[in-house]
């Protein structure tokens, strides 16, 4: 987490980049000095979410990395489009970058976003080049498995 956070921030200087975990400990880990613009910040994303579009935020981008997935079919509720905050999610706008594992994951996702706004999400094959975003991305990749992108333009509501 403070790994994406930390290379997003550098990749991203000109805009505030903000990582959120509900994860004590994952916020705690030595990640480096992060950047004047980075911070990480203990919450749960329902509650992040609802607030930000309450505040009014429109992020240029934001992304969702790797685990969410939940595979068995009783925790559709606890994927992300299958989530009630889903939605507000997508009302924040920008640009929406998700990555995973799981195809099905990303297709469901490409899938929910066009039920919600009508717009159509690039699915690919992601291959990382250089470093890797995340832990994740680094152990799935060198592990042999396929990696995901889904890539959406978001309107701000």
């Amino acid at each position: 987490m403070g790994l994406s956070t930390r290379q997003l921030a550098e990749q991203f200087p000109e805009h505030a980049v903000i990582g959120v975990d509900r994860s004590e400990d994952r916020l705690t880990r030595a990640h480096g000095e992060l950047p004047a613009n980075a911070w990480l910040v203990r919450a749960d994303l329902v509650d992040f979410w609802r607030l930000a579009h309450q505040a009014g935020w429109a992020p240029k981008r934001h992304y969702l990395l790797y685990p969410n997935p939940y595979p068995k079919a009783s925790h559709l509720k606890m994927r992300w489009h299958g989530h009630p905050v889903f939605p507000t999610l997508l009302a924040l706008g920008g640009l929406l970058e998700v990555r995973s594992n799981w195809s099905l994951y990303v297709e469901e996702f490409a899938m929910a976003v066009y039920q919600v706004t009508g717009r159509e999400a690039d699915v690919s094959e992601w291959v990382p080049s250089g470093e890797y975003l995340t832990p994740f991305e680094a152990k799935y990749h060198q592990s042999g498995q396929t990696l995901w992108r889904l890539r959406v333009a978001l309107e701000s509501t």
